[in-house]
């Protein structure tokens, strides 16, 4: 896109890398709950493969919300049409929130409230989209961006995220599949699937990357804050300065409200590189449609130390079948071989699922190896 006068010119495009597998991870969890043995085994599923806290009686929605919730609703306040792009009120609480992590003021006018986070990638991809266009995406990634580009005919370009480097962005390979038809580069930050948080340092080196391709960036943070490392939560609009950051984000994660399918998309931008009133439109246009980090750990399959098992699907689908616990395999979210478990749950589920886990791996062990 062009900004008027003299700021830089920013393009949008990138290379086809592989077709990423069209699998949802709703589905192949459904197709490994099918897979479970529940006429013999009479122990109760456990499923640590999707992350839902409000499934546990150990996380709670705070008071403070469905307090608020049910106010509104006995006020009669909000009970007709709101605008497309959200009610005033909550674009300006939004911005006033999430510039509590930026060194200058969102304006309501740079909020529009979604459908949760899934619309706000929907709009982010739509309103990027332009003939023989691509996008950046993360491998291992989140499959509803790769879903929302084929929907728009957007060619997906994947670069890794590195293990060996706690999962950082490699650089170079955004550097080599950007050209002038790259539309943008996602990061999620914290991470999903692997619950990665960046550093600064790390954060900026993307954001100076995207600026050097001539591109802007789309930072997905639904689980912002749901950091439990040594890294704090940085949010990537700090780095607006360098290039546009599109943030998306919502209430699911941290509030503990999935079901309540609120979220926002946000233009951080403020040298007014991207944004215009034909911009400002389609947002609007795409609102008027309606529309899953840190709480994960992803873990690589030694194959070579199990016996019968062929792939991450063959180990899920097994342990499904003899242990009636669920995972989900890597294949799911574009990395083959690996194996993501969430934590969000019971302890007492996650003690028993992980006791079942290691008495499968240990039942499958290639012993001749071992020993």
């Amino acid at each position: 896109m062009e900004n008027m006068g003299s700021q830089t010119n920013i393009s949008f495009q990138t290379k086809q890398v592989e077709t990423f597998t069209n699998i949802t991870i709703k589905g192949i969890l459904g197709l490994l709950m099918d897979n479970i043995d529940g006429g013999e085994d009479k122990r109760e599923v456990i499923s640590l493969g999707i992350g839902d806290p409000t499934a546990h009686s150990c996380f709670h929605t705070t008071d403070a919300a469905k307090e608020a919730v049910v106010e509104s609703l006995l006020l009669d306040k909000f009970n007709g049409y709101s605008p497309s792009s959200g009610l005033p009120i909550a674009r300006k609480a939004i911005a006033n929130y999430l510039s509590r992590d930026l060194p200058y003021d969102l304006s309501p006018e740079d909020v529009y409230v979604t459908s949760g986070c899934t619309q706000a990638i929907e709009i982010a991809v739509s309103i990027l989209a332009k003939p023989n266009s691509n996008i950046l995406l993360p491998r291992p990634g989140f499959p509803t961006y790769v879903l929302c580009a084929a929907f728009r005919n957007v060619e997906v370009r994947y670069y890794d995220l590195l293990p060996q480097n706690n999962w950082q962005v490699d650089l170079k390979a955004i550097e080599d599949l950007a050209d002038q038809n790259t539309i943008g580069i996602v990061v999620i930050n914290p991470g999903n699937p692997c619950g990665n948080v960046y550093s600064y340092d790390h954060l900026e080196k993307i954001a100076e990357t995207a600026k050097k391709v001539k591109t802007l960036i789309i930072a997905d943070e639904v689980y912002g804050h749901l950091a439990f490392g040594e890294n704090p939560f940085i949010s990537m609009g700090l780095f607006s300065s360098i290039t546009p950051i599109l943030t998306l984000g919502s209430l699911s994660k941290r509030w503990l409200i999935p079901g309540w399918r609120l979220g926002w998309f946000v233009i951080n931008d403020p040298n007014c590189i991207f944004k215009s009133p034909k911009i400002v439109e389609r947002i609007k246009k795409y609102c008027d449609i309606g529309g899953g980090p840190a709480t994960f750990i992803q873990v690589k399959l030694n194959l070579t130390l199990l016996k019968d098992i062929s792939d991450d699907i063959d180990f899920c689908f097994k342990l499904a079948k003899e242990e009636s616990v669920l995972l989900l395999p890597g294949t799911a979210v574009g990395l083959k071989n690996w194996l993501r478990i969430t934590f969000a749950v019971e302890p007492s589920f996650l003690e028993e699922g992980l006791s079942r886990l290691k008495s499968f791996c240990l039942r499958h062990s290639n012993t001749k190896i071992i020993n």
